[in-house]
């Protein structure tokens, strides 16, 4: 059983940053390809970004690419997710996923495991 915790999240203005982290136990987290999702309010959770298992390999949404990068620390267990020019719009619960595989998915149905998520809240 793999236990995730995101944390993080916080209040910004638009334009700012913010580093979320997610840290993983209970699994070999090597063998996980990571994910990240976010739900704003009354709006269905969609994907943000994906991390392959060694972390080579990425992918993400159409809404954040070029502002948003996920990286990965085998090391430490963790996911990252570096979010830069924050706007209105990101305003969402953040959550960070896992699933055993080689692959990134885009739909959260692949994902087996997952974290209480992380609030990222960005004023205009």
């Amino acid at each position: 059983q793999v236990r995730i915790v995101e944390s993080g999240g916080g209040l910004v203005q638009a334009g700012a940053s913010l580093r979320l982290s997610c840290a993983a136990s209970g699994g070999t987290f090597s063998t996980y390809t990571m994910g990240w999702f976010r739900q704003a309010p009354g709006k269905e959770r969609e994907f943000v970004a994906g991390v392959s298992r060694s972390g080579s390999s990425t992918s993400y949404s159409d809404d954040i690419k070029g502002r948003f990068t996920i990286s990965r620390d085998n090391a430490k267990s963790a996911v990252y997710l570096q979010m830069t020019v924050l706007k209105p719009e990101d305003t969402a619960v953040y959550y960070c996923a896992a699933r055993a595989g080689a692959s990134i998915y885009y739909s959260g149905s692949a994902y087996a495991y997952w974290g209480k998520g992380t609030q990222v809240t960005v004023s205009s």
